[in-house]
């Protein structure tokens, strides 16, 4: 049980540090992902970026993700042709939920850090890190996009997943870092003391501190 994300952060940023990543870079999946990355930037003394994923919908069909989108230096839009093929489209015929997805995860980066840019993730150790998995669904996207982003080496590090899940993540990661990882999963709220939303305010604050240091 972790008291709360920055706490978790604090526990992963010690096996990370340890590990001694190259040039890293510290990706935050989501606002919710940065008071658990921002322990691990702090202590590695690099910066942290956060990278935003948004689901494709099925036109109709809301509850069916067809792939995602993915934010950044070069914004992705990423599809499961297995998703396609059993809902019966195209990828022409989820242009309007595309291009919905990248507006809403270009407003999500613009009122977390305005104007300023991504960072680059190429030659760099890119640490993608959230406050927990669950399907792993936004976290697949997310290193699908960093492979095609010409990192270093691409590290997963996170508090707790579901344990199928968690190793699934391994062929996807050249180092891949956890806390928990039970058979009995309950979904990450479980395994926190405090698992308040995380606003937007609370996000830039982190960022903003973090940028101050530097």
């Amino acid at each position: 049980m972790f008291q709360s994300r920055e706490a978790a952060g604090r526990l992963l940023a010690e096996k990370v540090l340890a590990a001694e990543p190259e040039n890293p870079l510290v990706l935050a999946l989501g606002p919710a992902g940065v008071p658990v990355a921002a322990p691990v930037a702090r202590a590695l003394g690099c910066p942290l970026d956060p990278i935003f994923v948004k689901s494709i919908e099925a036109p109709g069909t809301p509850a069916l993700a067809v792939g995602a989108v993915v934010d950044g230096a070069a914004r992705e839009v990423l599809f499961e042709a297995d998703s396609l093929a059993a809902a019966g489209l195209t990828q022409a015929d989820c242009a309007a939920g595309v291009e919905a997805c990248l507006a809403e995860t270009a407003a999500a980066r613009c009122r977390l850090l305005g104007g300023r840019a991504p960072q680059r993730v190429s030659g760099r150790a890119a640490i993608l890190v959230a406050d927990g998995l669950a399907t792993g669904a936004s976290a697949r996207a997310a290193l699908r996009a960093l492979h095609n982003r010409g990192p270093l080496e691409i590290w997963l590090a996170v508090p707790v997943g579901p344990q199928e899940v968690v190793w699934k993540m391994r062929g996807m990661t050249d180092r891949l870092i956890f806390l928990e990882a039970p058979r009995d999963f309950r979904g990450a709220a479980a395994h926190y003391t405090d698992f308040a939303t995380v606003g937007d305010d609370e996000a830039v604050r982190l960022l903003d501190e973090l940028l101050a240091r530097r």
